[in-house]
């Protein structure tokens, strides 16, 4: 249900045509809820026959020409409820936790390198949030609204900050097991099975 209301979220900032509300996910929204243009214009024609939101009249019909959607009353009251409802953590979904998971029994070749390509991207992202906060948020901007985009962007460099301390982490681990750096090996505890084979223990 989340991607209607970040769509009414943004109409509710400023009126916009499909292709605007693109670009701005691009821009802003997308760094913590994406969404291709396929879905936008799906989720704007759903929003539309529910009557949270209408197209503005256009001053200057013309074939072709990008409409442009506002929100109605009905919109913002879908909103607030949404905005005030209770809800659940989301449990964390990781592929990389999983393939670590699978590299403690298959081995762990390869994965390595594929830690340090995570670790260059996620430096990269905290950068440039880092980079929005310097540009976006000097101090003295303090209007209620910039202090919640502010907070929602602190989540960001928060989450970057995560991750590259975590991987960073993670390969220093790896430069320890056994085998050298990267650990080419299946990772065990040292536990021998009955046919003399090392087995790891179920976590």
């Amino acid at each position: 249900m989340s991607l209607p209301h970040a769509i009414l979220t943004a109409l509710l900032e400023r009126p916009s045509s499909g292709l605007e509300l693109t670009r701005r996910f691009d821009k802003s929204i997308g760094y913590f809820w994406s969404a291709t243009h396929q879905q936008i214009y799906r989720e704007l024609g759903k929003l539309e026959a529910e009557g949270h939101i209408r197209a503005l009249p256009s001053q200057q019909p013309a074939r072709g020409q990008r409409k442009s959607y506002e929100v109605l009353p009905a919109g913002r009251a879908e909103l607030e409820r949404w905005t005030a409802a209770a809800q659940d953590p989301k449990p964390l979904r990781d592929a990389l936790l999983l393939r670590l998971r699978a590299a403690a029994v298959v081995g762990t070749a390869g994965l390595e390198g594929d830690l340090r390509r995570h670790l260059r991207l996620h430096q990269r992202q905290l950068e440039e949030y880092r980079e929005i906060e310097r540009r976006d948020f000097p101090p003295g901007k303090d209007a209620p609204q910039d202090r919640l985009h502010h907070l929602i962007l602190r989540a960001g460099i928060d989450l970057e900050t995560f991750w590259t301390q975590w991987l960073s982490h993670a390969l220093e681990e790896f430069a320890g097991l056994p085998g050298g750096p990267g650990g080419g090996g299946e990772v065990t505890d040292g536990t021998a099975s009955s046919d003399g084979a090392r087995t790891t223990p179920s976590r």
